[in-house]
């Protein structure tokens, strides 16, 4: 397995569930999202870039194991599809 696409799979996840918790709690917090929720997000966003570019970095590798680049890539582009989703709503 690549070092970089298990990376990738961390930071998918750590993506995915920071975004996750920071849309939960504003819920909670009856829509109104606190700096820190935003600033979780944002980080979040980042992190999923960069997980991203090392998601498909890993892949182009030659013989390795596929799981670890292939879910960090998902992981990281449904995180970055959410961040996008979530400004397209705060646009309107």
């Amino acid at each position: 397995h690549p070092e970089k696409g298990i990376m990738s799979t961390v930071l998918g996840v750590l993506s995915v569930t920071a975004l996750s918790l920071s849309v939960y709690f504003s819920y909670v917090n009856g829509g109104q999202a606190i700096m820190r929720y935003a600033a979780a997000a944002f980080v979040a966003a980042i992190f999923s870039c960069i997980g991203l570019v090392l998601g498909i970095m890993s892949r182009f590798e030659k013989d390795i194991f596929k799981l670890f680049p292939n879910l960090g890539i998902a992981l990281n582009l449904v995180a970055f599809l959410f961040v996008v989703f979530i400004l397209i709503l705060g646009l309107g």
